[in-house]
């Protein structure tokens, strides 16, 4: 029996293979290229907007959809540009959505990217209108009680924005700072990350405003078992994997899972491992490994490069331990309480302390430096003041803007990679392409959760890297491609909208 994943799968493709004309032997490859663990065909793809293989090729446009209108809301509404288009699908989005601050940002830049496909098919534009609105968007009470018997209250998310692709997939985020907005705007961008892998996996994104860094380990307990119950009626193999993310590690992931699995939850589907948290170093792991394919472009390595890294959690540690392993010298550490820094560098000693430390929950990095002779804990005043070749922003949602980018890059930094979501203003992006320092966007170098779930528990090290290479070099070249070379928040955008609009398009309108 084939599994409802993979059949998911094999009609996608056969529809879209369908709507491109393909010769009748290349789609025979696809189609038994299909597999449960949706890993990519090696064999060479066509090209994602002409359908041919090559990147200087005609273009299939139908000069109908240029004169059709745009939107009819008062009267028909025509676009004569690619930017153009860009500026009226940003307008609908204020018009409609202007309160959500964090999507509005997400869609501003993202349509700035994608006017270059719009001038070259203007059907693009209309999908670009679908996809702006999600499929599901639930949000839901959360209760729970405190340690103290107080009834508590918290809101809870799951936006099931695109399954084009799949199953939706998507990670979870639990903090204070969680709401409809930004669950919205991580959920458009999850579309693009999703899509670039090549996976047949859809876009989704949850959480709560629930804040478990200043609960005791049995509320965030209790809060889980809450938050899944209600959860698991949108959620299961086949229709829809919870990942980890930002305030949801390894112990609320074992809660959640065990809530679901208590209530009468099937676990997995053909192989695929559902809401596994196996391998949490993975997503780390592969920051690091896009970073080191950005550094190889330039003849560079990482031995001996001088790293920041933002934030102590999960994901940050996970970069530190693969950055040292390839002979890069980590510095830093931070958390709400300020940041660690280690002049002579961070060893595999060290980081194990500082594991240590950040495991137990609530815990601070201000006792690292009980533990440490030479670490100094918050000098200097600001942690972009330290000299450094590279930056990787692991912690808050806009953490690095444009003074901050300004500070890295008189300070010697080459590159800022993110290690979390949003970490880095739309100013900030602005910044580092005016200084000329590398930017590694969250849509690409996050990619790693979904890689780990294609692989299941048989993912190696080595396999990790090839993904990652075969990912980035995709990225590359789109962004070579429309003449925006090095540019991976634009390549990587491309990419992803391609796939996910190419299979919109031979689905009809749904």
């Amino acid at each position: 029996m084939i599994s409802a994943r993979a059949s998911y799968a094999f009609a996608s493709r056969a529809l879209a293979a369908r709507s491109a004309l393909p010769a009748a032997g290349a789609a025979a490859s696809s189609a038994s290229a299909i597999t449960s663990s949706r890993c990519m065909s090696t064999r060479p793809k066509k090209h994602l907007v002409t359908g041919e293989e090559g990147v200087h090729q005609t273009m299939k446009v139908s000069g109908s959809w240029k004169n059709k209108p745009l939107f009819r809301r008062q009267g028909d509404v025509r676009f004569k540009s690619g930017l153009e288009a860009s500026k009226m699908l940003v307008a609908e989005a204020q018009r409609r959505d202007a309160h959500e601050a964090e999507y509005i940002d997400s869609v501003s830049s993202t349509m700035e990217v994608l006017s270059p496909l719009f001038d070259r098919n203007p059907r693009y534009a209309f999908v670009a209108k679908q996809l702006m609105e999600p499929e599901r968007f639930v949000q839901f009470r959360v209760p729970w009680m405190d340690d103290a018997g107080v009834g508590r209250l918290s809101r809870g998310f799951r936006i099931q924005f695109s399954s084009s692709l799949g199953p939706y997939e998507g990670p979870l985020h639990f903090g204070r700072h969680v709401d409809a907005g930004l669950v919205k705007a991580l959920g458009f961008d999850n579309v693009f990350s999703n899509g670039l892998t090549g996976y047949d996996v859809g876009s989704a994104v949850g959480g709560s405003d629930f804040n478990p860094f200043d609960k005791s380990e049995s509320e965030v307990q209790r809060f889980c078992q809450s938050y899944m119950t209600e959860a698991a009626k949108y959620v299961g193999p086949d229709v829809d994997n919870p990942t980890m993310g930002m305030g949801v590690g390894e112990n609320e992931m074992g809660y959640l899972f065990g809530q679901y699995n208590r209530i009468g939850g099937r676990s997995t589907s053909g192989g695929v491992p559902f809401m596994s948290k196996k391998d949490s170093d993975v997503p780390g792991h592969a920051v690091v490994y896009f970073a080191k394919e950005m550094l190889k472009d330039k003849n560079q390595s990482l031995m001996g490069k001088r790293c920041l890294i933002l934030g102590s959690g999960k994901n940050a540690r996970a970069v530190a331990e693969k950055l040292i392993e390839h002979g890069a010298v980590p510095l830093t550490f931070s958390d709400e309480s300020g940041f660690v820094h280690e002049p002579s560098g961070i060893d595999e000693a060290k980081l194990r302390t500082i594991s240590n430390i950040k495991t137990e929950r609530g815990a601070m990095l201000g006792r690292y430096v009980m533990s440490s002779t030479t670490a100094k804990f918050n000098e200097p005043g600001d942690v972009f003041d330290i000299p450094c070749d590279l930056c990787f922003p692991c912690g808050p949602i806009k953490s690095v803007d444009a003074a901050a980018v300004t500070k890295l890059a008189d300070n010697g930094c080459a590159g800022v990679i993110e290690g979390g979501h949003k970490n880095v203003t739309i100013e900030g992006r602005q910044a580092l392409k005016a200084r000329g320092v590398m930017y590694g966007p969250h849509i690409v170098t996050l990619t790693g959760a979904n890689i780990g779930n294609a692989h299941g528990h048989d993912l190696s090290g080595d396999t990790l890297e090839e993904e990652v290479r075969r990912i980035y070099n995709d990225v590359k070249g789109a962004a070579t491609e429309f003449n925006v070379r090095g540019d991976l928040f634009a390549g990587g955008t491309m990419v992803g909208f391609l796939r996910v609009a190419n299979a919109m398009m031979a689905h009809g309108a749904v």
